[in-house]
Formats: C-alpha cells, structure tokens, sequence
C-alpha cells in the first residue's frame, strides 16, 4: 500500500490562502484611503483645488484609478 504525503501541499494552501488575505486586505485599504481622498478633495472649492493645482476633472480621474 503507498502511502501520500500531504503535508506539503497543506501548507502551500495555507500560504496561498494567506497570501489572497494579505492581497485583498491591502486592495481595500488602498480603495479605502483613495475613497477619502475623493472624499476631502470633493469638499473643497474650485479656487482651494486651483491653489493646489488640481480641477473638478482631477478628481474625476483619480477616482478612475482608485
């Protein structure tokens, strides 16, 4: 009778299941700092985003790339 050794393929599981957690908790913190950065530009006047060199479509564009 042969016998399997799956104790490295549990462990490969483990890592690739904490390494999709890692990626997905980094992915929505990334969503979530641009998402208050949209937030905090979005409240500002056009003259304040003027003065730091940014227009309505700025914000428009970043919110594409978040």
């Amino acid at each position: 009778m042969a016998a399997i050794d799956t104790t490295r393929s549990a462990q490969f599981q483990t890592a690739s299941v904490g390494l999709n957690i890692s990626r997905f908790v980094a992915a929505f913190t990334a969503w979530k700092d641009a998402r208050a950065t949209r937030k905090a530009l979005s409240v500002l006047s056009d003259r304040e985003l003027d003065d730091i060199g940014l227009t309505r479509s700025d914000i428009a564009k970043f919110s594409a790339r978040g």
